[in-house]
């Protein structure tokens, strides 16, 4: 009887599961149904666009399937561009209402303030509002000709501030030696320096301060340049926190007026006739196509996230080697493409993977141009995949450089020992089959080979950019050694070609192709909505991640902002070590604006 009753059990959890997962694959499919069904939007006669930082996500807008997972209206960084760019030529857009917060990285905000800048000065007004204004935010906003912040709202305007947290201390108590291998002369290559130190490195603690003010110092020039506030001032109101509250913000000329939102739209109204409001998101998707078929194309390519080997499977993202190289190749051999666009955002990765795509971009380049268009990061393998192309263009804020690598290898014999009670024990062939095992210290000879590896690897990376970048070894090296710069620095000591955006990226490239109208086609083909949730909710062997996670993953796309942020930085940084493998070519930190 008790084994008929489990069995009973086994089986209606079963078919209670398979109706669940039905279930959430047809609402699926039904959101993505209903988005497909929208149809494009267009701005009616005297309409403000609601640019809301919040909708404003990643450098290429998320496919139909992502978009599910949350309310289907959120845009990428440069589709928001292209709008906005097109607005200002749009004789039914009266102006643009700022809202919202978002988390923007300090380049993707100084890309989108150009964009917001330029529109205003077509005589059309930008208006923001605000319950409170975080940093980044306000840098952003202060483009607008008029800044509004709710009565008991605050702006959060006190400096940049860079903050690493150590693990030394945790892993000693743990009971985890960690192996930091990294060539003797990549003191600023300091990734691997938060498992092995429990404070910060000198050489780290230089080139956090060089770049955290080279991006202060163009904040604060741009700020002052909207609000007509010296970087003096500016400074004193940061030191003293003297405009943080909502009166204070307003006496000190942070902001213009304290309002609510209500009476924002009311002004709207009545001076500047804008009787209607329409979301940026919704607006970009009726402006999304550039050109018709008939038109040259200029590609571009988006390469995002973490560097790792491999393709991307459901909603997994990162910058997949096999994925970026297989675009590089299409896009070279498609008659229709003239020249290609290399969008990079990435802190590094994998180097297998980096020197993969790297190959790459040196085939693309020997077909037709390829400039590469950096946003917020292009360090370590980020900045290795960009150093062959034609023209490198960079913000004045993107962070880039990183040239080195390190590698990292745990010895937890003490912990599964003294803290687990688990042993180990082995038996092997030759000395050294069990010498990279994580129960017990490397030996000496696996230490060498190590240390090999990563300065051979490092001697390839220094070439690799002394030959794109038409300098010499030694000229490489002295800037190199995991260094960290910001873009403004990096164009002087001529790690990148000029300051600007994607917009210039793709008139560079249209330009070194003889075209003039163009029409953007981008890659990594998106998968249809089927097939990645074949992929998302298919199990084998080979996934990277269990189905658990990957709906973890999913769920990420429902949670707010503010309580996305309970995935802490510990997680990350431990997510990011338990999934690295190989020699790694990573920026040293982690940005967050917090």
């Amino acid at each position: 009887m008790t084994m008929l009753a489990s069995a009973l059990g086994v089986v209606v959890v079963s078919v209670v599961s398979g109706l669940l997962m039905f279930i959430m694959l047809i609402s699926m499919v039904v959101a993505l149904s209903s988005m497909d069904d929208d149809g494009s939007t267009v701005a009616k006669k005297n309409t403000f666009l609601v640019v809301d930082l919040d909708r404003i996500s990643g450098d290429r807008t998320a496919s139909g399937l992502m978009q599910s997972f949350g309310d289907g209206k959120t845009v990428g960084l440069i589709d928001a561009i292209d709008a906005i760019n097109a607005a200002a030529d749009d004789q039914n857009v009266s102006g643009l209402l700022l809202k919202g917060d978002g988390s923007l990285s300090w380049a993707s905000l100084e890309e989108l303030r150009a964009a917001i800048s330029a529109f205003a000065s077509g005589d059309k007004p930008v208006v923001s509002y605000a319950t409170s204004y975080s940093q980044g935010g306000y840098y952003l906003c202060s483009a607008a000709d008029m800044m509004c912040l709710h009565p008991s709202g605050m702006v959060d305007f006190r400096g940049i501030g860079g903050e690493v947290m150590y693990y030394k201390d945790l892993f000693d108590k743990l009971g985890v030696e960690m192996n930091l291998i990294r060539p003797e002369s990549c003191s600023y290559k300091s990734a691997g320096e938060v498992y092995t130190l429990n404070h910060m490195s000198a050489a780290n603690r230089e080139q956090i301060r060089a770049y955290i003010g080279s991006v202060w110092r163009t904040a604060t020039a741009d700020i002052a340049a909207s609000r007509g506030i010296s970087v003096g001032e500016l400074n004193t109101i940061a030191d003293n926190l003297s405009g943080y509250l909502a009166d204070d913000a307003r006496s000190s000329r942070l902001v213009d007026t304290l309002c609510f939102e209500e009476d924002v739209r009311a002004m709207l109204k009545e001076h500047y006739d804008g009787k209607h409001l329409l979301p940026l998101e919704k607006y970009a998707k009726s402006k999304k196509e550039i050109g018709g078929d008939d038109r040259d194309a200029v590609a571009v390519i988006y390469a995002e996230g973490n560097v790792v080997d491999g393709s991307a499977k459901g909603m997994n993202s990162g910058v997949y080697g096999d994925d970026i190289v297989k675009a590089l190749r299409e896009a070279a051999e498609d008659d229709d493409v003239k020249a290609i666009v290399l969008r990079v955002n990435s802190p590094g990765g994998q180097a297998t993977a980096s020197e993969s795509m790297t190959h790459a971009v040196i085939a693309a380049r020997q077909k037709k141009p390829v400039v590469v268009s950096m946003g917020d990061l292009a360090a370590s393998a980020g900045y290795e995949m960009s150093c062959m192309a034609d023209v490198i263009v960079a913000q004045p804020m993107t962070i880039t450089g990183s040239i080195g690598v390190f590698g990292t290898i745990p010895n937890m014999g003490k912990l599964m020992r003294q803290k687990l009670g688990v042993n180990a024990d082995t038996v092997s062939t030759n000395h050294n089959a069990s010498a990279l095992s994580v129960f017990r210290p490397l030996s000496s000879t696996a230490m060498a080979m190590m240390n090999r590896n990563v300065e051979d690897f490092y001697k390839v990376f220094v070439g690799r950019v002394a030959e794109g970048r038409h300098m010499s070894y030694d000229e490489v090296h002295k800037v190199a050694r995991g260094r960290v710069w910001t873009g403004a620095d990096a164009l002087g000591i001529g790690l990148v070609d000029t300051l600007g955006g994607m917009d210039l990226a793709l008139r560079i490239a249209a330009d070194k192709a003889g075209v003039e109208r163009y029409r953007i086609k981008e890659y990594p083909k998106e998968k249809d909505a089927w097939t990645q949730l074949a992929e998302l909710f298919g199990e084998s062997e080979d996934d990277d991640l269990s189905l658990l996670a990957k709906m973890r993953l999913a769920l990420k796309w429902r949670v707010k902002r503010g309580e996305w942020k309970a995935l802490s930085r510990i997680e990350q940084d431990v997510l990011f070590v338990s999934q690295s493998q190989g020699v790694q070519a990573r920026i040293p930190f982690v940005l967050v604006d917090e």
